[in-house]
């Protein structure tokens, strides 16, 4: 590992990519400590511990929100850009064509489609969250707005997110891995070096505690290997091409696979479900008192998801439902069978067509199970390593939750592209 790291740095077009790579991230950090004018920094303590919605968004800013940075929303309002064209595409026909079946132009027009509609959503969740703060006895922002500091605050916000998108696309042009991702992994493991100053204090004060953070970093460890091991996995269904003559060559004939993840669906599932747990909750906050049958609903709802069992089991189950969901939506095994039947592809053994369709729909809800219970362990992990060990809100991103996951993808795929260019390099010296 060290001469394979040696070896990066002495080749001249990998280390600028890596330096550039790490430029990006420099300004990354020191944007998400540049805070909003007009904040008082208690009331915002106190706001973001009543809304942990708020506090598991801020971890995948690089705690950007809860500064209230220029860059609060971080990359979040093109992430949702992109996720509700990918549902929306399956309601309108020209945009599942443009996206599936026009090749690498459609997709830079469905990327450009995605970076339209991140304005809209950037100023959308701005005003939102700058008329939120500005509520209740202790605002966040006193004193409260006008319109000039308004519409001011909102053009700062969303260019912040139009930059930070900015940053992301230069990441995947000159450097290494994809922008958008490297992205959020700065902004989780931004908050390494408070975490271990943290632990030490911790055990400075309590030396009883080694033993605990002790079987916590253990814990740790196998659990980051489940999830390097379930990221990984694949379920292979073998292809066979047919035999086909044109003029004086033979093409096809071959046998291949196609690789179907444990996890297709990635990270969504666990932040549909706990947008979805965390709502009642911010619904009874935001109401307060005067919020009438909704309100008492809502805090009704609230209290009784106030049971860490009842949460927690709501949560697993809510995982694994929105799995289903979203791989359904963005898997189509009937477009996979009428592309491999386009090519003269077949399963041994299963028809062409429909046949085939349905043996790839099989294959994908048996193996879709095995990935669904292990994102639903791995969403309500943070909490079970917490009760064991009592070591709570330190290393989160080592335990459970988006952040592991986001985390060990970002690096798998890194540590892939690196190879790659390596192995390229290798070639040319044959």
């Amino acid at each position: 590992m060290l001469n394979k790291l040696i070896q990066v740095f002495k080749i001249r077009d990998l280390r600028k990519k890596i330096l550039f790579v790490l430029l990006i991230f420099a300004i990354y950090r020191l944007m998400a400590n540049i805070p909003m004018p007009g904040i008082n920094p208690d009331n915002l303590a106190s706001f973001m511990a009543r809304f942990k919605i708020l506090g598991f968004v801020s971890v995948l800013t690089g705690g950007a929100l809860s500064r209230f940075s220029i860059i609060m929303l971080g990359i979040g309002p093109y992430i949702t850009s992109v996720i509700i064209l990918q549902l929306l595409t399956m309601i309108f026909p020209a945009l599942e064509r443009l996206y599936k079946e026009e090749g690498e132009a459609g997709k830079r027009k469905f990327n450009q489609y995605g970076r339209i509609l991140t304005v809209p959503l950037a100023v959308l969740q701005g005003y939102t969250m700058i008329a939120w703060l500005q509520r209740g006895s202790d605002p966040v922002i006193s004193p409260p707005l006008g319109l000039t500091g308004t519409i001011t605050a909102l053009l700062t916000i969303t260019a912040g997110t139009i930059f930070l998108m900015w940053l992301g696309e230069l990441i995947t042009e000159k450097g290494i891995g994809n922008g958008v991702s490297l992205l959020i992994f700065a902004g989780i493991v931004s908050s390494l070096p408070m975490n271990i100053y943290q632990a030490y204090s911790d055990v400075s004060v309590d030396p009883s505690k080694v033993a605990s953070y002790g079987l916590f970093f253990l814990i740790s460890l196998f659990i980051i290997a489940g999830v390097v091991l379930i990221t990984e996995a694949r379920r292979n269904i073998p292809i066979s091409y047919a035999k086909r003559v044109r003029g004086n060559k033979m093409y096809g004939g071959v046998s291949t696979y196609l690789p179907m993840n444990l996890n297709p669906a990635g990270v969504i599932p666990i932040i549909f479900a706990m947008s979805i747990l965390l709502l009642p909750e911010m619904v009874a906050n935001f109401l307060g008192g005067s919020g009438g049958a909704i309100g008492g609903v809502a805090l009704a709802i609230a209290g009784f998801l106030a049971n860490p069992w009842v949460k927690g089991i709501l949560y697993f189950l809510c995982v694994i439902l929105f799995t289903y969901f979203y791989t359904a939506v963005t898997f189509d095994p009937k477009s996979i069978s009428e592309n491999l039947q386009k090519m003269g592809g077949f399963v041994p053994g299963i028809r062409p067509g429909e046949s085939t369709a349905k043996f790839i729909h099989y294959i994908l809800n048996r193996v879709l199970l095995v990935g669904a219970i292990f994102l639903g362990l791995i969403a309500v992990m943070p909490s079970i390593v917490g009760g064991v060990t009592g070591v709570q809100n330190v290393f989160g991103f080592l335990i459970g939750g988006t952040s592991v996951l986001i985390v060990v993808s970002v690096v798998l795929e890194t540590m892939k592209q690196i190879n790659s260019q390596l192995q390229m390099r290798d070639y040319d010296t044959f």
